[in-house]
């Protein structure tokens, strides 16, 4: 009974669905679908070889999962554990500052010797005379145990600080795992950063470059200690220069890591952290002579025609004693003669400012009230609003000042011949001076300086009726201190330069002297102005700012002739040699 009985074959021997058919006795057999194969059912042999093999998987699988929970469960729990899962900031990039040109001042870039470090390093313009300008940053922070608690870079000085929160950008984040043996083992962005915004000054490059090299050269030569000079678009108010020597080095301030050489910073005695384009103060000198004319012809005190004769001096009697004398000398021993107003600005006339200022013998002077007024109205002495960190403001001398300053002392007639000249207590900065020497040159508006190009621009009229005629006398007066007076060294073939020189003692026994030349260009429709300023060089030196500011010139008619509205002539290139 165990046994299953075989089954009987019936008398043909074959079943009919054993039967095989062909394309000889089915003409619909299809060839590719193997119609009318025979099927078999699956043996034996095959379903315990199966059965056998998922067997041996489960065991095996069985194994592993023991092996994983049971053995070293523990062990693979406590690694797990280890793993930290940690938030980490994506330092965002500082925007990149463009010069007017689009030539980089500063940027970004991964060095190796920032290999180490989660930001990137901060790269300046490998070219003289923009770091006081540019500034410096501070990278990012971190505290003993490795934590960041400062998380941007922070600017420190020029435009990097004054436009700090629009050159920052914002951090993003990611979240990292970190496995037992300290590897990342994977990490997913959160946030991610977004990078500061890109700046474009109004500054050229090539031209901050070389009047930095200018006075840095006559510096060397003299011995001055340091200077400033800047070029203005007297329209826009954009800045094309502005330096200051000396000056530190952007990058060694950044990094912070050359200790040596920031302590040499610190302790130079020229004061390289100084920008005297706007920070530093100085008696103007002779640079005031063009407003004192300004007014004395807005006030009817002379004309184009009044002379006032120049003998070298003027002496001005006691009033409590006729025979003594106060001696008010000029410059020029022996003096300069019959003299106008456009030959007392050429040649610097003392004698005839003397005059016009306080009054003399038969000439009617402005007096220190009116003097007072004409200054202040071209602001020297005031903030002109730059947007160059380090702005100070001057002082113009006057009795309410010197009382303050001198313990009540009273005005006299003397301390206004001397204002008269931009001596006494005159202080002003470069930039003072740039903005009021725009204004004579476009015939008295007051444009703010700035070097943000995309700054609107700022302007006011000076709030006085000023003649055109009066303007035009001026400028003419300093038209020939390039052709016949003081700034000769100015009389160049390319362009036709307008100027005011001046001088100022300085230091001990006025053993030393501050050198100024202003000007504008070109003479007959002026575009830009500008300021060079030497600081306290040897009293009896004999090359002036004028040379810097020609070096300058030179190198401008070779290299940017563009400015003096000549056009740019390209080079031709060179043809191949066959």
């Amino acid at each position: 009974m165990f046994f299953r009985k075989k089954r009987k074959l019936n008398k043909i021997g074959i079943d009919f669905d054993e039967i095989l058919m062909d394309s000889q006795n089915l003409g619909a057999f299809d060839t590719q679908q193997f119609e009318g194969r025979i099927e078999q059912s699956i043996s034996k042999k095959s379903i315990l070889a199966i059965g056998v093999f998922f067997t041996i998987a489960l065991f095996v699988f069985i194994g592993r999962l023991h092996g994983l929970q049971i053995k070293k469960g523990q062990a693979y729990f406590e690694m797990s554990e280890k793993n930290s899962l940690d938030s980490e900031i994506i330092f965002a990039d500082r925007g990149v500052i463009f010069d007017r040109n689009d030539v980089e001042l500063a940027w970004n870039e991964r060095t190796p010797e920032m290999a180490e470090f989660d930001f990137s390093k901060r790269a300046y313009v490998d070219a003289p005379g923009h770091s006081l300008l540019l500034g410096y940053i501070k990278y990012p922070q971190k505290d003993k145990a490795g934590f960041y608690w400062q998380t941007h870079s922070e600017g420190s000085d020029g435009v990097e600080k004054s436009m700090d929160a629009y050159l920052n950008g914002v951090n993003g984040s990611k979240i990292v795992e970190v496995n037992v043996r300290g590897e990342v083992f994977s990490e997913n962005v959160v946030d991610a950063p977004e990078h500061g915004k890109n700046l474009k000054l109004s500054i050229d490059s090539r031209l901050q470059g070389k009047m930095y090299e200018s006075i840095e050269t006559l510096a060397g030569e003299i011995g001055y200690l340091g200077g400033a000079g800047l070029v203005v678009d007297i329209a826009s108010g954009e800045l094309l220069v502005a330096t200051s020597f000396p000056e530190y080095d952007s990058e060694t301030l950044s990094t912070g890591s050359d200790r040596e050489s920031i302590n040499a910073f610190i302790a130079d005695p020229n004061k390289p952290f100084l920008n005297r384009a706007v920070g530093g103060l100085y008696s103007s000198g002779s640079t005031v002579k063009p407003f004192i004319a300004l007014g004395a012809l807005n006030e009817n005190i002379i004309n184009a025609n009044t002379t006032v004769y120049s003998s070298g001096e003027i002496r001005v009697p006691n009033p409590y004693n006729k025979e003594l004398f106060t001696v008010f000398r000029d410059w020029k021993k022996g003096g300069h003669g019959t003299t106008d107003v456009t030959k007392a600005i050429a040649e610097s006339v003392n004698t005839f400012f003397y005059a016009i200022g306080g009054g003399y013998e038969g000439q009617a002077g402005l007096g220190i009230s009116r003097i007072e007024k004409y200054i202040k109205l071209f602001e020297i002495g005031d903030k002109t609003g730059v947007d160059i960190l380090g702005e100070v403001s001057g002082v113009v001398p006057g009795p309410e000042w010197k009382k303050k300053v001198f313990d009540g002392d009273a005005w006299r007639l003397g301390d206004t011949y001397n204002t008269s000249i931009g001596q006494y207590g005159f202080q002003t900065t470069p930039v003072q001076m740039l903005r009021a020497i725009s204004a004579i040159a476009n015939n008295g508006t007051l444009v703010t300086p700035h070097v943000v190009l995309e700054k609107k621009m700022e302007s006011v009229a000076i709030p006085e009726d000023f003649l055109l005629t009066d303007f035009e006398l001026v400028r003419e007066g300093m038209r020939k201190v390039v052709t016949e007076g003081t700034g000769g060294v100015l009389n160049v073939s390319y362009v036709d330069i307008a100027a005011k020189t001046g001088s100022a003692q300085t230091g001990a026994q006025n053993k030393f002297i501050n050198s100024w030349v202003v000007g504008f260009f070109p003479y007959e429709n002026p575009k830009y102005a500008f300021v060079v300023l030497m600081e306290k060089g040897p009293s009896e030196g004999e090359r002036s700012a004028s040379f810097a500011a020609r070096g300058f010139f030179d190198w401008m008619r070779d290299n940017t002739p563009e400015y003096f509205g000549e056009p740019v002539i390209p080079e031709t290139p060179e043809l191949p040699i066959d």
